[in-house]
């Protein structure tokens, strides 16, 4: 079955296994910690297994998935980052007659008509439940929801929610931390503004977050690689960075489409206007395809995600540098 994230809590009591995949991996633990709480399992029924493990201890899964419990109560088998490499050995996991656990299967992006979402999709007693990032639209709906229903705000400035909208989305988590920071910092006023939300943005630096993803689709070769230097020195995540640039890109595909500008903070509206005269609706897909690969490298092929990031920024704004030289001529 595929599910959407409305039929999550509803649904997982009636199956057996459950697929939970995407880029937001900030969502997918999300849930992932959400089905724990569903179904009431304590923490010494939970055995978890990394999926680069899964060959050497496949006897140990079976063995905990198809035993009952010690300590009574039902049991949860977590396999992380799992690929379609892995469908035939989950396969026998969630159709072996003995099963006696929850399967909770958690993977970054998948191809569709690929191993584990053909079974997945496919099963009575499973289901598969993508995690995308947030657009525009549901970042908007979850940003007034966490602070005015949740947390009692009673008003958000114009500029203060552009600004937000522009710098989260890329992953579940940490946009709910900051939300929960930014309540606890306004709680005496219940009001937010743009200087409450520059203050409290996550520590990858808004201003460098901003000069890197709008610098590289503007050309600006020097200042996209000093701002990506300072994300990297002051530990920015290499792959909350790729789910930034595919954000990015998706706003911008939208922008050139449309023909329309989204709704940005004034000292990036030049850069954007620029990026859409130099990027084509073939140019941004053919990246998305690429950055989506990208995630893939850092998360399979053991190279640090570092290099392969740079190596990516870089070669992606030389071309972006030279497109625009194109455009001009």
């Amino acid at each position: 079955m595929k599910w959407k994230e409305a039929d999550f809590t509803k649904g997982i009591q009636s199956v057996r296994a459950v697929l939970i995949y995407g880029p937001d991996a900030g969502l997918v633990d999300e849930l992932c910690d959400k089905s724990i709480d569903i179904l009431s399992i304590d923490k010494d029924n939970i055995f978890a297994l990394d999926s680069g493990d899964l060959r050497d201890k496949q006897d140990a899964l079976f063995a905990e998935a198809c035993t009952p419990s010690m300590f009574g109560g039902r049991k949860m088998v977590i396999i992380s980052n799992a690929g379609d490499s892995d469908a035939k050995i989950i396969n026998d996991l969630v159709e072996h007659p003995g099963l006696d656990a929850m399967v909770i299967i958690t993977a970054g992006d998948l191809r569709a008509g690929g191993g584990l979402r053909t079974l997945f999709e496919g099963g009575k007693d499973s289901a598969a439940i993508a995690c995308y990032t947030d657009d525009a639209r549901t970042l908007e709906t979850l940003i007034r929801n966490e602070l005015f229903t949740n947390a009692g705000i009673k008003q958000i400035s114009p500029d203060a929610m552009a600004y937000m909208l522009n710098h989260l989305g890329g992953d579940r988590g940490i946009t709910r931390g900051f939300l929960g920071k930014i309540a606890l910092y306004v709680d005496d006023k219940k009001t937010v503004d743009l200087e409450d939300v520059e203050k409290c943005l996550p520590d990858t630096g808004a201003a460098n977050t901003d000069d890197f993803l709008y610098s590289l689709t503007a050309g600006h070769i020097q200042q996209t690689m000093l701002a990506l230097d300072r994300l990297l020195y002051d530990n920015a995540e290499p792959n909350m960075l790729v789910r930034m640039l595919d954000r990015h890109f998706k706003t911008l595909l939208t922008a050139v489409v449309d023909g329309q500008l989204p709704r940005l903070f004034w000292k990036v509206t030049d850069k954007f206007n620029m990026a859409m005269k130099i990027w084509s609706a073939t140019d941004i897909s053919a990246v998305l395809v690429r950055l989506n690969e990208l995630e893939s490298q850092i998360r399979t092929t053991g190279m640090p995600a570092e290099i392969l990031l740079r190596d990516f920024a870089l070669k992606l704004v030389l071309k972006t540098y030279k497109m625009s030289i194109k455009r001009r001529n």
